[in-house]
């Protein structure tokens, strides 16, 4: 039985799935607030000139620049589609299990996939650095290596509770020539205005996306990158999705049911609007599970205008949302506390065509099934990525229990190579 199929590089997609024109209807466009500056003139002096035209672009495909292609070869590109056999046979269940292989990059998740493109664009477009935020340190570290080698210096405000226990993910990124900061900080103005009242600040990924912008704004030689929530970003990233829809042909199969975990929408976007596509332009039937964390179970908040950042200094999008200032306690997941989901997920949510699930605070029910995995399949899913794995297992023993063969595609967005102290706390292992 074949368990892998990955893909040549001349089959490499060079265009980027847009999926905004095929929405069910049109996506609510950001607004200002009632009150202070417009936030929408500013985007400008905040984002990548061709990131900020694809977030409002209407064509259903963006092709891939050759410069960016070459990034996307070198950091590993395409990547494997696994059949998940031996768990299969571990679960004793009828289902077919599939999962998408993205911890097989240079920083060992996802992210790089829209990192690099934005390094890319913010150095032709005369920039000499770039500034963001991280939760879990996926992100940091992605935007650390594509600064590095698009020639860009990058600085990133990383939220503290994961900043103080994630020590091997520093070095990384400082081994990659990044300025990393926990936050909230002392560097920027907002920043202090928390840092100083208590400087053992949890911090969220709110507040650090508030101080990563404000550092660029002072440096106009600098610009800000946002890793997840925006259209543009989860465009670059349909390269997941789009790289599994041609594999899974190879594979002679098609989902009935596609998994990922989600935080503010970057890896459940990428790996599941391709297949999105086909629901709402092809009449396919699949049900899309966005696996979450009770610390910010977003896609069961409200619907409706927020900001993206604590400091107001985005415009507000209209999503579902917790509240852009929620206190939200830390998880070895952290990846997945952030108080809103993307525009694009929370508009086919709010449509009925995403479900959700949120599993318990203390993770150990998550973290059991990712051990599960591992045993079977041989591979550490990044704590994040445990969620998407948990969340596939219990859908595979519905399977066991009712006798269905559906087929279940999952994506692992990472690896946790340097989260085994996180493994260890939540498990207690010695």
């Amino acid at each position: 039985m074949k368990n892998m199929v990955n893909l040549n590089f001349d089959e490499l997609q060079v265009q980027w799935y847009n999926i905004i024109p095929d929405l069910p209807e049109p996506l609510p466009q950001p607004m200002d607030p009632k009150e202070g500056p417009s936030r929408l003139q500013n985007l400008p002096n905040l984002m990548i000139g061709e990131c900020l035209n694809q977030e409002f672009s209407n064509k259903t495909w963006i092709d891939i620049p050759g410069g960016i292609l070459d990034l996307y070869s070198r950091a590993g590109r395409p990547r494997p589609l696994f059949r998940a056999t031996s768990l299969e046979k571990k679960l004793d269940t009828p289902a077919r299990l599939y999962y998408k292989s993205e911890f097989f990059s240079p920083t060992g998740s996802h992210k790089v996939n829209t990192a690099l493109a934005q390094c890319w664009y913010a150095k032709q477009q005369g920039f000499e650095r770039v500034t963001t935020e991280t939760g879990a340190g996926q992100w940091g570290t992605a935007l650390s290596y594509a600064a590095a080698i698009t020639g860009l210096k990058c600085t990133v405000f990383w939220v503290r509770s994961v900043y103080n226990w994630k020590k091997d993910r520093l070095s990384f990124m400082k081994l990659l020539g990044a300025d990393v900061f926990a936050s909230p900080s002392p560097m920027t103005e907002f920043g202090r205005s928390l840092y100083e009242k208590n400087p053992e600040h949890v911090g969220s990924l709110g507040i650090a996306i508030s101080e990563g912008m404000e550092d660029s704004q002072k440096d106009p030689k600098a610009t800000y990158c946002l890793g997840s929530v925006l259209n543009h970003v989860l465009m670059h990233q349909t390269i997941i999705g789009l790289e599994t829809k041609k594999q899974f042909e190879i594979f002679d199969d098609y989902p009935d049911i596609v998994i990922s975990c989600l935080g503010g929408g970057s890896n459940f976007g990428g790996f599941a609007l391709p297949f999105m596509g086909d629901v709402l332009k092809k009449g396919k039937k699949i049900k899309f599970i966005a696996a979450q964390s009770q610390a910010a179970p977003n896609l069961q908040g409200n619907y409706e205008y927020d900001f993206a950042d604590y400091a107001e200094i985005t415009p507000m999008l209209k999503m579902y949302t917790l509240g852009h200032k929620v206190d939200m306690e830390p998880i070895k997941g952290d990846g997945l506390r952030y108080h809103g989901s993307s525009p694009i997920i929370s508009l086919l949510r709010h449509k009925g065509l995403i479900d959700t699930v949120a599993y318990p605070i203390d993770e150990k029910y998550v973290f059991e099934k990712a051990k599960i995995f591992m045993e079977a399949e041989g591979w550490l899913p990044a704590p994040e990525s445990a969620y998407s794995v948990c969340c596939a297992i219990d859908e595979a023993i519905k399977c066991r229990e009712s006798g269905e063969k559906k087929v279940i595609a999952f994506n692992i967005s990472g690896h946790g190579f340097l989260d085994i102290y996180g493994y260890r706390t939540i498990l207690g292992i010695e």
